[in-house]
């Protein structure tokens, strides 16, 4: 800090500017299904920036788009430990820790996951798999998972907005 209290900006580490076309705020809506529920549509914003260390902080929160209520949110860490690669740990309030690794190609990430733990209350998730690709100011995704004694389906599929830059 400054004399005067104020913190500078951290400049972006150059181990993680690969993925600096994730940074700013995104929303936007999706829709949610799996063999196992009713399907339903979500509104979805997801935070992602960086203090200058080499990981990008992320968190996202979604809420019913019929009444509003909170649905899911999840924080985590985004990583590039090379060429072409990419890494994701992420915490779910429902008891998972999901550990992705994949490969990142220009503007595309595509994830599975390579360890999936829970508390003894949370349900079974065998696997999570991750597409991302943005264009410009366009973030769209889609999550498939396997879980609770379903082989992996497709579960989550949304597209945001960039609706602000990131802030440092």
């Amino acid at each position: 800090m400054s004399a005067h209290g104020a913190r500078a900006a951290a400049a972006l580490h150059p181990d993680i500017a690969p993925l600096s076309f994730l940074l700013g705020r995104w929303a936007g809506e999706g829709e949610g299904f799996y063999p196992t529920i009713e399907p339903f549509a979500y509104g979805e914003e997801i935070t992602i920036s960086h203090v200058g260390k080499p990981y990008l902080a992320y968190a996202q929160r979604t809420w019913s788009l019929e009444d509003g209520r909170p649905l899911h949110a999840e924080t985590g860490y985004w990583r590039c430990p090379g060429a072409g690669r990419v890494e994701l740990v992420v915490a779910h309030p429902n008891g998972i820790v999901e550990v992705a690794e994949g490969s990142l190609t220009g503007a595309v990430l595509a994830l599975s996951s390579t360890a999936v733990a829970r508390t003894s209350t949370a349900k079974v998730v065998d696997g999570v798999v991750r597409r991302v690709q943005v264009t410009g100011d366009r973030l769209a995704y889609e999550l498939d998972m396997a879980a609770v004694g379903v082989a992996l389906a497709g579960h989550l599929r949304a597209t945001l907005h960039r609706v602000s830059a990131p802030s440092a």
